[in-house]
């Protein structure tokens, strides 16, 4: 990797703790650069200003790892379960979400500027109810939306109770087996 990479790549993963603490009003560029190692000069060469700097850094670290999460439509409760697990192992993923429906889109797709950035899991819970695994009288959309709420139930942003990574096993296993329970009863017939 190149200096300029390294040097991106510090300043992202700098800018992602710093947005997710402080949310985007909150966030300092000084901090930023200071604890990437940078100047600011070069945060502004490479993103321009803070506003591009916190989209490349929720592509980077919510669109990719979500990505990275398959939804199996035929194992709805498996997908909500790993879900629940990636937001618990990534504290920041929600916080990042949060601050930008706080701070951005506090109605309508959060993510609506990544066009069909959820089309093949739509397409998928969709061709499941065809086959008869998924519920019927619900629309993918809204089905899809319903397991990433159910997932992030003990979330950061939680307003219930926030789960962290080094809560009990056997508490996790619990609030993995009611998870998958829940989908299990809600959405499959």
């Amino acid at each position: 990797m190149g200096d300029g990479q390294a040097t991106r790549r510090r300043i992202l993963e700098a800018a992602a703790a710093e947005f997710a603490e402080h949310g985007i009003a909150g966030a300092r560029v000084d901090r930023i650069a200071a604890n990437a190692k940078a100047n600011k000069a070069q945060l502004y060469a490479y993103y321009g200003n803070k506003d591009a700097l916190f989209d490349a850094v929720l592509a980077e670290h919510v669109g990719s790892n979500l990505d990275q999460i398959p939804l199996t439509a035929e194992d709805l409760p498996g997908y909500a379960v790993r879900l629940y697990d990636a937001y618990v192992e990534h504290p920041e993923l929600v916080r990042l979400a949060t601050w930008s429906r706080l701070e951005r889109s506090p109605t309508g797709d959060l993510f609506a500027a990544w066009e069909g950035h959820d089309k093949g899991k739509l397409a998928a819970i969709e061709a499941a109810q065809r086959d008869g695994q998924v519920v019927d009288d619900l629309a993918p959309l809204d089905i899809h939306s319903l397991l990433i709420s159910l997932s992030h139930t003990w979330a950061a942003a939680s307003l219930t109770h926030a789960a962290a990574p080094e809560d009990p096993d056997k508490t996790h296993e619990r609030r993995r087996a009611a998870l998958a329970t829940t989908v299990r009863r809600a959405l499959t017939p």
